[in-house]
Order: C-alpha cells, then sequence, then structure tokens
C-alpha cells in the first residue's frame, strides 16, 4: 500500500480512535474488575531464580487481538513477561506489548514510552491494550495507545513497555530505562511479534514518557550496548531534567503541584527511602492519600487544595529537602545531567509559557518552564550533549506553548523525524544555537535549619 494513502488512513483512525477512547471518560468510573486486579501474568511465579535470568529474557507470552474502547481490531497484540532491572540493581518483572503493523515488514518498530503517569500498576498501557486497566489513570494510557496506532498504519511494530515497572515507580527515570531497554530484547525473542534480531528502533515519548525515552537512550550505551547499536534515535517532548528543579518551580501550583508528593512517593519506593520521619501530619496524610494514585488525582488534589508546596508538608527542621541526606542522594540518581552522553540523534520540544496551565513562578536559578518542565533545565542538558559529542540534537521551544499544548507540535513533526533517521538521512541538528540553561549540578547537602 503506497505511504501516502497509509498516512491518511493514519490521520483518519487517530481521529476515530480519540473520539471513541475518550467518549466513556465522562461516564461514571466502573468499579475495578476483578481481571484488573488478579491477573497473574503480571507476576512470575517460576521455580528459576528471576536473577538467574539475563536482562530481557522472556519469561512468558500471550497473543490477542488489540481492543479499541470495546471493538476488536485486526492488529495482533504479543505481550511479554521479561526480566529487567530495577533502580537498585535487583532483577525484577515486567511487561511490554507489542502491536503487529499489518502493513509493515518488521524492520523498523517504534518504543512508545506511555506518559501513564501513576502510582498504580494498574493504570499501565499493557493493562489498558489488554481491556483490563483501573478506572481513572488508565484512561490515559487507553487513549495513548489509540493515539499511536498510526505508526502502526504507517508500517511500524509498536512497542509499549510498562515503564514504571510492576511497583508503578513515578519519576524514577533509571528504572524507567532499563524496563524499556529490557522491553526491546524481549520482543525480538518472540517469533511472530513483529519484531526479531534485524529490527531497528526509534524511541519516543512525551513528560512522563520523556523520562523513560531520554532514560534508555543515556543507558543504552553501556547498560543494552546491543540494543543501542539498533537505535536510530529519541523523540521527546516534555522532558524531566533536575526533578530537584522541578519541586521548586511548580511549588504552590494549582495544577502541577500535586507531582510533588506523587514524585517523592515513587523515587523513595524506588529506592527503598522512608520520608515519613521528616513529614509533618499533613505531608504524612497527602502521601497516603497518592500512594496509590495517578496523575488525575494529584492533579485535583492540587486543585482542592489550592496547591501544594514540600514545606507545608515537611516538618520545620526539613523545609529546605536537601537537609534529607537521602533526598540529595535520590534526586542526583534521577537527574539527567549526572547521566551518559546518548550517541544516537535526539529531536527535542519543549513549551515555555507555564502560566497557561496556572505555573507562574520564576525561581532563581530556575526560572521558566511549560508548567511543570523547567525550560532551562532542558536547554543546559541538549547544550551539554552538544559539547561532550553528540552534535545530532534538534532542539525546539515554543515560547507561547504550554506543557499540554507542545504535545501536538512535537507529535505531528514526530512521526517525518522518524521516518528521516530510519531512511538513513543525516539529522538536523541545533547545537550552536540552543540558548543558555541552568546549571545541572549535583545537589549538595545542608544543615536541617534549628
Amino acid at each position: 500500500m503506497p505511504r501516502n494513502v497509509i498516512r491518511s488512513l493514519a490521520a483518519c483512525a487517530t481521529a476515530a480512535a480519540l473520539a471513541l477512547t475518550t467518549a466513556p471518560a465522562a461516564q461514571a468510573a466502573p468499579a475495578v474488575s476483578a481481571q484488573a486486579t488478579a491477573d497473574s501474568f503480571y507476576t512470575y511465579t517460576g521455580s528459576t531464580p528471576l536473577a538467574s535470568y539475563t536482562p530481557g529474557a522472556v519469561l512468558n507470552t500471550r497473543t490477542f487481538r488489540y481492543q479499541l474502547a470495546g471493538l476488536s481490531t485486526p492488529v495482533q497484540v504479543t505481550q511479554i513477561l521479561y526480566r529487567s532491572t530495577d533502580a537498585q540493581g535487583r532483577p525484577s518483572a515486567n511487561v511490554t506489548s507489542v502491536l503487529r503493523s499489518p502493513y509493515g515488514d518488521g524492520r523498523r518498530a517504534v518504543s512508545y514510552q506511555s506518559a501513564y503517569d501513576s502510582l498504580n500498576p494498574e493504570h499501565g498501557p499493557s493493562r489498558a491494550i489488554a481491556g483490563n486497566a483501573a478506572p481513572g489513570g488508565g484512561v490515559l494510557a487507553q487513549a495513548e495507545t489509540a493515539l499511536m496506532l498510526r505508526y502502526v498504519l504507517a508500517g511500524y511494530t509498536l512497542v509499549m513497555p510498562d515503564t514504571e515497572g510492576q511497583q508503578a515507580n513515578f519519576a524514577a527515570g533509571p528504572e524507567y530505562g532499563t524496563n524499556t531497554l529490557d522491553s526491546l530484547r524481549a520482543a525480538a525473542k518472540v517469533p511472530g511479534s513483529g519484531v526479531d534480531s534485524g529490527t531497528r528502533f526509534g524511541l519516543i515519548g512525551y513528560s512522563g514518557g520523556a523520562i523513560a525515552t531520554h532514560w534508555a537512550a543515556a543507558l543504552a550505551p553501556r547498560y543494552a550496548p546491543d540494543i543501542n547499536k539498533k537505535l536510530v534515535g529519541f523523540s521527546e517532548g516534555g522532558l524531566l531534567v533536575k526533578p530537584a528543579h522541578n519541586l521548586k518551580y511548580v511549588s504552590g501550583s494549582k495544577m502541577w503541584s500535586g507531582v510533588i508528593p506523587m514524585a517523592v512517593i515513587g523515587i523513595a519506593r524506588s529506592y527503598g527511602i522512608d520520608f515519613t520521619p521528616y513529614l509533618n501530619d499533613y505531608g504524612v496524610e497527602v502521601m497516603k492519600k497518592l500512594e496509590h494514585e495517578s496523575i488525575l488525582a494529584g492533579w485535583s488534589h492540587a486543585l482542592s487544595s489550592g496547591g501544594i508546596s514540600w514545606e507545608e508538608m515537611a516538618k520545620p527542621a526539613y523545609k529546605d529537602p536537601n537537609s534529607i541526606p537521602e533526598f540529595v542522594t535520590a534526586v542526583n540518581k534521577v537527574s539527567l545531567g549526572q547521566a551518559p552522553t546518548p550517541t544516537v540523534p535526539g529531536y527535542i520540544v519543549q513549551g515555555d509559557a507555564g502560566w497557561l496551565e496556572g505555573t507562574s513562578g520564576n525561581p532563581p536559578g530556575i526560572g521558566t518552564g511549560d508548567g511543570v518542565m523547567v525550560s532551562g533545565d532542558v536547554r543546559a542538558l541538549a547544550r551539554q550533549y552538544c559539547a561532550t559529542g553528540n552534535t545530532a540534537i534538534k532542539y525546539r521551544q515554543y515560547d507561547g506553548l504550554s506543557h499540554v499544548g507542545a504535545v501536538p507540535p512535537w507529535d505531528l513533526a514526530t512521526l517525518g523525524w522518524l521516518d528521516d533517521r530510519f531512511d538513513g538521512k543525516a539529522a538536523p541538528s541545533s547545537c550552536g544555537s540552543i540558548p543558555p540553561g541552568n546549571s545541572l549540578a549535583p545537589e549538595r547537602v545542608v544543615s536541617p535549619a534549628s
């Protein structure tokens, strides 16, 4: 089928998918089904110790037709339980979904990292694709999955890992990266999935999906050199670079400040940290309320409370989070400024009109952003890559668009950018023209307040 015809079908499918997927959102949320909470596929139950398997090893598989808003499609889905590695270097089991294109030859695949942004594994894309995601956060993954079907219609195999893992460790970037890379290793080992040893991959994702996309690109040369040599590039938008800056930037925002407790919960969970001794009663209450919720609940709580800040949640001695050594250690581990430089081309989009989404702050040394992500951090990271040898970095900042508003231009440009990378065309570069950004130096511990 000619590519222009496929693109036309893809555009129609995108519109139809969006309509089908968002329609149920206005209805009352149904109770969580037994299937959603008790699906044994997500748990490794083998007698062989998980540590005996190498990262990317296939532990279990299942195949079915993709269901969109209750309607069966001709798209074959292969779901894979595979061995990965968590943020502490321990073996873990995770799930990825491979959607096989009826128009592709298996040579090209897109690894799409979802922005499902949740502390509940039942909200992951694999549950949405299987039709049993929990209500609430699951609708985000369902909508994204439907929109990504245009890649399948354009001839790409689509790989969608549960990037946050089976504990849903929100904002724990390194773990997102290993889960993503090992999903590609696993997909290539399952006959008939649409991916094999000769498949090349493009990494894409926005916001929470950008966390996984970027960490996968950064970790690939060392963690998965076998996958790195098959990557054609990464495209992302709304990137979390230095979480310590983001917590200050969104502080008090009536929308995005909900990510403050959520990020603390996710990072604490990932690295085994107990922040309770540093929290006041209100802080403990907020953390308990959101510990199994999605970003939708974070937004709702921020709006109903008039905004959240770390200072309101912490005991007087710990109003500055840098007075907590465990916090400083953890946020430095999840800062991309200290991560390796990717070796493949990158396309990075960032909005800078955060006031449109209720974030009007301009903290010293941090500056403006898109409402949740800090523009100066993203620019600094792009410049850092140019300076450390990767000049195939294209950076685009939309000064008049917010976090949500920058999604369409990023989304529209990504498919063409990927096509060019797979076709072997030279990658565009912004190196030499990217404005200066913020310092990405590691955070330092300060003394608690007396």
